[in-house]
């Protein structure tokens, strides 16, 4: 009898053991699957979710995008409207230049087809003188010239001094203004022949000299 009750005793404990075991196998289970949650909900609220937008409203992103694609596209235009502008005021320079070239050409076609034409007589050298004589600046006027080719030479452009000086000395005075050859050739006016007793040549090679010696041919009222 004694026996018999040790047994069952011992049964009861073993069947108690279990249950508590198994107790714990399902706290354990329950108590992973609640850290297992927890983890989950703590990954996804570390990831970084970007905005969306809604309804077709754009973000603060979006409208910062397109405004700096709007100032690039202003900018683009701008050069483009700034070399356009270059390009057209280069064209209208160029356009200018070649009329001006075009004009002064045709100027100088007309000034080359009617030349100035002189008389072959005193009053001619003396006016065509006059003429070379502004282009070069030679101060001199028609009555200081006509008064002194007078007293000179009475107007005869072959008009030769054999008595004076320079006669003596081999190189007698010619011309409308009785010049010597040393000084026509140190005061020819280019542009005129190199003959001294050519009236053009004569004429304004003394009025050269006349110039640099006594300011004109003007202020020459006697033999110079």
């Amino acid at each position: 009898m004694p026996r018999i009750s040790t047994l069952r005793i011992t049964r009861s404990h073993k069947i108690a053991t279990a249950v508590l075991v198994a107790a714990g196998s399902v706290s354990a289970i329950a108590a992973t699957g609640g850290t297992s949650e927890a983890q989950t909900t703590a990954t996804r609220s570390s990831i970084s979710v970007e905005p969306v937008a809604a309804a077709g409203i754009p973000t603060a992103k979006d409208a910062a995008a397109k405004k700096a694609a709007q100032e690039t596209a202003a900018k683009e235009a701008a050069a483009k409207k700034a070399v356009a502008a270059r390009k057209a005021t280069a064209e209208k320079d160029a356009a200018e230049d070649r009329s001006e070239k075009q004009a002064a050409n045709r100027s100088t076609e007309r000034k080359a087809v009617t030349p100035k034409k002189f008389a072959n007589n005193l009053d001619g050298w003396i006016r065509e003188s006059l003429d070379i004589m502004k282009k070069k600046n030679i101060p001199g006027s028609y009555e200081g010239l006509h008064r002194n080719i007078m007293r000179e030479s009475s107007g005869n452009p072959n008009a030769v001094n054999d008595w004076d000086i320079n006669a003596q000395n081999g190189i007698p005075s010619k011309g409308l203004l009785q010049v010597i050859q040393p000084t026509f050739d140190a005061y020819h006016v280019k542009g005129t022949p190199k003959k001294l007793t050519d009236p053009v040549a004569n004429i304004t090679a003394a009025a050269n000299y006349a110039a640099d010696r006594y300011g004109s041919i003007d202020n020459v009222d006697s033999a110079y």
